[in-house]
């Protein structure tokens, strides 16, 4: 009983490694009789040594809670045994010792030759199942059902299940088997929670009908197919709401789904479900948007309203509906690609043409569209075998059509336009050379196209064009002689360079060009002219003469090129005068010492234009003034309160004075008016009930 206790124990520490096998595990043989079989280990670093020679695989390779048991685990050797090894100990290491001596590296031999001494994990893929021992097959059945699978835990439940019934492990192997039982009935509850209920069943049945396990095998597959039936029907009691559009009942039955005990029926098929029916609500609400988007005289909007009736089912109640709304759509796109036609935008028209969509069966509308928006394209550029290219598109709709007619009035025009535009390429031709009289010729030719030809408008054109040309060639010379003539600067020459350039008549070409220099001469001239009086006015206003220097800047007249500065320095000078003499009467005013005197210099002293120099001596005298007021009500207070008021309220606000004449305005009023006492608090009168005690 110890020993098996120490088993025990021993076969709850080990733990499997990455690969599914632990990395050292002690396996014995079934019998105490039979000699343990020496384990090897294959990395000890791996392991943490545990109390009485047990071997533990590292504890991050699975959680705790998938601790597996582990075949009988010997003791330890005996005690004779160990005290041999510990008296032959000492030999080795002085035997290596010499070798480290003797050979450079000797450490690393010593220690490649103590690994080579541990034991090796058993090798269960290579394993000999015929002559393979009790305790190592259940080794290997354990590390098979630490991978969690089914098939790992049936594999696991095979290995050890042919062992005889009278077997010494056969109870730790029925624990085993039936622990491994109930985890695959686990991951067949998982199998069937994510809706592969015949994978569950099929594995299900997979497990040995003896073991106890076994009788919850087919409870568990009846309760399966009861709750999948019971979902079946929901889900086609729900189809059929839906086929008979009836969105909220259909709702109300998918709502049930919820309550399916498995997640599949109860989220994926619930899902599922719900999308359906936003699907079929969507329909109508699809219909109803592409209803408001044809409704709009926009491409986008219409073929978007196209769009979204396409998206109805054939099986939906509003297919037709849907159909006829995409025929109506398609009629509009006709109209609009018509209208471009009109506005002879062959571009435009093909734009719309190309994308009318198959579903509106206009095929035959389409093609003539495109045909006629390539034709013209074509005769857009005037030429005349693009004309005749264009005719020739025109000419493939068929009498019957409804363009036809419109494309028989392209081509009467076109072959006018063809005369015409002979015509208009021989005077292209004379005009390409450039010379004057070649223009002058060219504009006589493209002067007999009519009005109202279909070239007309381009004749015009062309003619503007010329007409421009040839002014141009004529007057360049007025133009370029006047440039060389103000070249050579002053008053004179550039006199002569604006009589020069005037020559240039109004209409002409050059006309606007030759002003622009008119003007850019005219300002130079006027401004050499008067910069002398504008310097003599800045020089006596500099000297402190502000009359003489406003008089001097007047001489420059309005309309001349240094009006507007000479004018704004007038102004500056104004002010500054007027600043002066504002001060001036300020002081005046003040020298009769009394408070209607000092209130009236302050007034005037405010009156000084910023702008203007003496604005700080303003300021300074106004503060000073507004002290002197305070001062006069206060020596006035102590005789005469309301004079002493009435002086303080001249301060005006702004001035230093001013907040200490409000606090003593306020000191006096009270004096004067004190507020009335407080009334006193009323008695309270006994009731008639006191009176009656």
């Amino acid at each position: 009983m110890q020993r098996k206790r120490r088993t025990d124990a021993a076969n709850r520490s080990l733990k499997p490694s990455d690969s599914g096998e632990p990395d050292a595990p002690n396996v014995a043989n079934a019998t105490p009789s039979k000699k343990a079989e020496a384990p090897k280990v294959a990395n000890p670093s791996q392991w943490r040594l545990r109390s009485k020679g047990e071997a533990q695989a590292p504890s991050d390779q699975l959680p705790a809670s998938q601790e597996l048991a582990e075949p009988d685990v010997p003791s330890p050797p005996p005690l004779k045994r160990r005290r041999k090894l510990r008296r032959s100990f000492p030999l080795t290491l002085q035997f290596w010792a010499v070798l480290v001596l003797l050979v450079s590296g000797g450490v690393g031999i010593v220690a490649v030759a103590l690994l080579l001494k541990l034991p090796a994990v058993p090798n269960c893929p290579a394993t000999f199942w015929p002559t393979a021992s009790a305790s190592l097959r259940l080794y290997c059945a354990q590390v098979a059902a630490n991978k969690q699978t089914a098939e790992n835990l049936l594999e696991a439940i095979a290995l050890v299940e042919g062992l005889p019934e009278d077997h010494p492990l056969r109870p730790e192997i029925n624990r085993n088997i039936e622990q491994w039982s109930l985890e695959i009935l686990k991951i067949c509850e998982q199998k069937f929670q994510f809706g592969q209920l015949s994978e569950a069943i099929k594995i299900a049945r997979r497990i040995p009908a003896h073991v106890s396990a076994y009788k919850l095998v087919e409870k568990q597959i009846d309760r399966w197919q009861t709750i999948w039936s019971k979902g079946q029907e929901i889900y086609e009691k729900t189809e059929k709401e839906l086929r008979q559009s009836n969105w909220n009942q259909a709702f109300t039955e998918a709502v049930k789904l919820t309550t399916i005990e498995n997640r599949y029926w109860a989220t994926t098929k619930y899902d599922q479900l719900t999308q359906l029916i936003e699907i079929a609500r969507k329909a109508s609400a699809q219909l109803d948007k592409a209803h408001e988007l044809s409704k709009s005289g926009s491409i986008d909007d219409i073929l978007a309203a196209i769009k979204q009736a396409e998206q109805v089912s054939p099986a939906s109640y509003a297919y037709k509906e849907a159909q006829d709304l995409i025929a109506a759509c398609g009629k509009k796109l006709l109209k609009l690609a018509e209208s471009r036609l009109e506005e002879g935008n062959g571009q435009g028209v093909i734009e719309i043409a190309n994308k009318i969509p198959a579903s509106v069966k206009l095929a035959e509308e389409k093609s003539d569209l495109i045909d006629l928006g390539n034709a013209l394209s074509r005769a857009k550029s005037g030429k005349v075998s693009d004309l005749e290219d264009a005719i020739a598109s025109a000419q493939k709709l068929l009498p019957g059509r409804r363009l036809y007619d419109k494309g028989q009035e392209l081509i009467n025009r076109w072959q006018r336009e063809i005369e015409d535009v002979s015509r208009l390429e021989r005077a292209r031709m004379l005009a390409s050379s450039g010379l004057v009289s070649d223009l002058k010729t060219a504009l006589t030719e493209a002067q007999q196209i009519p009005r109202g030809n279909p070239r007309y408008q381009e004749a015009r054109d062309e003619i503007r064009r010329w007409t421009s040309q040839v002014e141009t060639l004529e007057d360049q010379p007025y133009l370029d002689r006047a440039n060389q003539i103000a070249s050579f600067g002053g008053a004179a020459s550039l006199q002569e360079a604006i009589q020069e350039a005037s020559r240039i008549a109004p209409g002409r070409a050059l006309y606007k060009q030759a002003q622009e220099k008119i003007a850019q001469w005219t300002d130079t001239i006027q401004r050499q002219q008067d910069q002398p009086y504008l310097d003599q006015a800045r020089a006596l206003a500099n000297a402190g003469n502000l009359p003489a220097a406003i008089t001097a800047a007047q001489e420059i007249r309005r309309g001349r090129a240094l009006y507007g500065e000479a004018q704004s320095e007038i102004r500056s000078w104004q002010a500054e005068i007027e600043g002066q003499q504002r001060l001036q009467e300020a002081y005046r005013r003040a020298t009769a010492g009394t408070a209607e005197a000092l209130s009236e210099a302050i007034r005037v002293a405010r009156q000084v234009p910023s702008s203007s120099t003496v604005k700080g001596d303003a300021r300074v005298a106004v503060n000073r003034w507004s002290n002197d007021l305070l001062a006069m009500a206060q020596d006035r207070s102590s005789y005469n309160i309301a004079g002493a008021i009435l002086i303080a309220k001249m301060i005006p606000s702004g001035t230093e004075a001013y907040e200490a004449a409000q606090e003593r305005i306020q000191s006096w009023q009270n004096i004067l008016y004190p507020p009335p006492p407080l009334a006193p608090a009323p008695v309270p009168q006994p009731s008639s009930t006191d009176t009656q005690l």
